[in-house]
């Protein structure tokens, strides 16, 4: 199968980059962050999400980096919401879109959000038809799509299965995510051709984690499949709590380097890419995770004068 000529980038550093971060990160820069990476060019960026403080208390904000938050047209600012108490508090935010989580393996569904998979299932449908009501677009998740932290190798049959059942229930989209990061190409390949049986490749994507360096070939395999929307991270931000040391998110940087030399279109601007992510960075205290901004500069501080 050919490349896809455009590729669409979720931007997830806002959320899900954030989110496990120990200092909390106030509420201006957040805006600023996520103004900033509107300018680059991105056509969707998870802003915030909509989860009870006492879990996440990075997000506590959320209502306020909605408000703040400059949107532009044609621009998509998805946020996570939990359950329809969740919804509600987004939509009172403004929220125009959410996304809801599942997974494909049984254990991971119980330890996370403390319920089974049909359970999960259940209470999305609840949060789906309120969305449908409002005209508000549902974008799901299946985690663990490659691995899990307890059961190890997923079928790739349970993970379409889940897949199948979240665009049932009327999701336009589905992302497949590697929660912690041990997916190969191949197995990535197997895992969006079983998804693809199930509905069509345009409304699957992708999440990869870098916790085995395997991120980037995962993403160059499933373009291979026709895959067209990936998610990843501005400088690389978050990291994966079931793995200690995991670099986590694939950096939008790397990413986007990677489809500019295949040619691929994608509407964003990898320099104003790389000074936002230098700029969150700098922010929290230390380097980008992109090996593209440090080689960047790298190249500018030895450049002869």
């Amino acid at each position: 199968m050919r490349l896809p000529k455009q590729v669409k980038i979720v931007e997830v550093g806002p959320r899900d980059g954030l989110q496990k971060e120990r200092l909390i990160v106030p509420t201006d820069v957040k805006i600023e962050l996520i103004n900033r990476l509107t300018a680059c060019g991105l056509q969707a960026i998870e802003a915030t999400s909509f989860v009870s403080p006492t879990w996440m208390p990075q997000m506590a904000d959320n209502a306020q980096v909605m408000a703040g938050i400059q949107r532009r047209d044609g621009v998509s600012y998805p946020v996570l919401v939990p359950n329809l108490q969740g919804f509600e508090a987004a939509m009172a935010a403004g929220a125009e879109e959410v996304a809801v989580f599942g997974a494909a393996s049984e254990t991971f569904s119980r330890k996370n959000i403390n319920c089974s998979i049909a359970e999960s299932l259940e209470r999305f449908a609840t949060v789906i038809e309120a969305a449908k009501k409002k005209g508000v677009k549902v974008r799901g998740a299946v985690s663990c799509a490659l691995g899990c932290p307890y059961e190890g190798e997923v079928a790739p049959a349970a993970v379409a299965k889940v897949a199948a059942r979240m665009l049932e229930l009327g999701c336009y989209e589905i992302f497949l995510g590697d929660t912690i990061g041990v997916g190969t190409p191949g197995r990535a390949q197997a895992v969006v051709d079983a998804v693809a049986d199930k509905m069509p490749r345009e409304l699957i994507a992708v999440h990869f984690h870098d916790t085995y360096g395997q991120a980037l070939a995962n993403i160059l395999a499933v373009l291979e499949r026709g895959i067209s929307v990936i998610d990843s991270s501005v400088a690389g931000l978050g990291g994966c709590p079931y793995a200690a040391g995991a670099s986590g998110n694939v950096a939008s940087e790397d990413l986007l380097y990677m489809l500019n030399g295949l040619g691929i279109e994608t509407g964003v601007d990898l320099d104003r890419l790389i000074e936002t992510g230098n700029f969150i960075s700098g922010i929290l205290g230390r380097p980008s995770d992109s090996k593209v901004a440090r080689a960047r500069g790298a190249a500018l501080a030895f450049r002869p004068v």
